[in-house]
């Protein structure tokens, strides 16, 4: 049943590349969650520690592709949170 758990990931999973390259192209953190963007992580990890306890097989590669990314935006959050600062300092 992998398929059906995979293509569910895929579905959650579709609009990070969408989200990253936004926040690069605005360099700005406003209208970003870091709440939320913790929430999924936390989830990605909850579903990677039952894949290695429970029902290991070939879906943690997504679950991990998938954490990476959101990882990605939250660290790109970080920085253009940064630079929101610096711009409103001056």
């Amino acid at each position: 049943m992998g398929i059906f758990e995979f293509l569910m990931l895929c579905c959650f999973g579709f609009s990070w590349p969408f989200s990253i390259a936004k926040s690069l192209k605005s360099r700005s953190a406003k209208g970003k969650s870091l709440g939320f963007m913790l929430l999924v992580e936390v989830g990605y990890v909850f579903g990677i520690i039952h894949k290695v306890l429970y029902s290991y097989n070939w879906v943690i590669w997504a679950y991990v592709s998938l954490f990476l990314l959101v990882g990605m935006d939250i660290v790109l959050y970080f920085r253009n949170a940064a630079l929101d600062r610096q711009r409103d300092a001056m």
